[in-house]
Parts: C-alpha cells; structure tokens; sequence
C-alpha cells in the first residue's frame, strides 16, 4: 500500500521516515520529497509497505500523532492520475 505523510517536519529525512513506519511492519520504500530548485523538504512524502494489514494498522496509529513536535497526517495515498 502507498501511504501518504504530511506536516513532515523539515529536517526529516527519508530513514527517518522509514523508522517512523518500521514499528509497524516491513517498509519497502520511504521518500521525503524535496523542491528540486531549493532542495528543501516540501513537508511530506510516501511510505510504501507490502502488507495492507500493517499499512492499515500504521495510518491509524500514526495520523494525527505528534512527531518531531509536529502533528502529522498520514492517509492512504491517491493514485497520481487520481482526479481531486
């Protein structure tokens, strides 16, 4: 499942973001994304875990926690083409 993460504190970076969800199961990816002229954090990123069940289980823990003194939001990513 892709999961997305926002209000990501700035400093973050993708280990520790891969941390954050590895207390609740096995992450194959997890990417902060930077601004490409700046190369500063835009604040969010998507974790990518195999198992929807620990996916599952870590969105419901996760959102609206406080991280880094930040209250962070974490959903089940829309896919790209996905109308908003």
């Amino acid at each position: 499942m892709n999961i997305f993460v926002a209000s990501l504190d700035y400093g973050m970076t993708n280990e520790d973001l891969q941390d954050l969800f590895e207390d609740y199961g096995s992450v194959s990816s997890a990417k902060i994304i930077f601004d490409k002229f700046t190369g500063r954090s835009k604040g969010f990123g998507f974790v990518e875990m195999d198992d929807n069940q620990e996916a599952d289980n870590a969105i419901e823990e996760l959102n609206e926690s406080e991280v880094n003194g930040r209250k962070i939001v974490v959903k089940k990513a829309r896919p790209k083409d996905a109308a908003w």
